[in-house]
């Protein structure tokens, strides 16, 4: 938790002009495992720590889920760890999976979408799957599907399916309550039940729009000295997205 001394620290730097840095959702901050609340998805997240520091036994890592579920946070979330240990290779799209010779020796390479994959790059993705291995190297991928309802070419979907597979699970609307009192408290500032509940009912509800909800009430609250309030948190949403109240 944050020491309430770094909120006046950072609170006095940003008092110079504040204006610049308050309250900019469309620039959240960069996924990562810390600002990513994981309810039911514990148990991928520590098998993808473990995948980072090159010390997962499998050799890769499949993500499936509902769309807003965080699959792509998650991805993100790995690229960037990983990237402090190992080199890493993010493909946005299948189409964008590199031939095995431009992969470093035990590279993480990363892939989302992975079910948008057409015949072309199915094939290279095979042939990295099946080859990465012999470098040190290993995947992790997110799909919509689990891999037995991949609309992927047979051995490809066997190849996929013999790494760790993992349902990343969406919060229910009754745990996310508690999900964003608990990421304010990490963040070192207090949500009331009053301003969880009209952030509820007058946002959107996804967790990822949620979390960067919470982390600009956070800055504009370093940035004006006011504690987050229902008062405080409707003129925002009224001002910064066009809400009524």
């Amino acid at each position: 938790m944050r020491h309430p001394a770094s909120r006046s620290a950072i609170a006095s730097i940003m008092s110079t002009g504040p204006e610049q840095f308050v309250l900019d959702l469309a620039r959240p901050e960069p996924p990562s495992f810390d600002n990513f609340v994981a309810g039911d998805n514990r148990e991928p997240i520590a098998a993808l720590r473990a995948l980072c520091a090159s010390a997962l036994p499998e050799n890769g890592i499949l993500l499936w889920g509902a769309a807003g579920a965080g699959k792509s946070h998650l991805l993100r979330a790995a690229a960037a760890l990983a990237a402090t240990m190992r080199p890493v290779i993010e493909c946005a799209t299948p189409h964008d999976t590199p031939s095995i010779a431009d992969v470093p020796p035990a590279a993480l390479v990363v892939v989302d979408a992975l079910d948008s994959a057409g015949a072309v790059a199915q094939g290279r993705l095979f042939t990295l799957i099946n080859q990465l291995g012999a470098g040190g190297g290993q995947w992790v991928a997110a799909a919509t599907s689990p891999p037995a309802a991949l609309a992927l070419r047979d051995d490809l979907r066997t190849r996929v399916a013999l790494g760790l597979v993992f349902e990343v699970v969406p919060l229910a609307d009754d745990d996310k309550s508690l999900a964003l009192a608990a990421y304010a408290r990490e963040r070192g500032f207090r949500l009331s039940d009053d301003v969880i509940a009209y952030l509820l009912a007058h946002g959107r509800r996804d967790m990822p729009t949620l979390v960067a909800t919470l982390a600009a009430l956070d800055r504009h609250s370093l940035a004006t000295q006011r504690p987050v309030t229902v008062p405080m948190l409707r003129g925002w949403l009224q001002r910064e997205l066009g809400l009524s109240g």
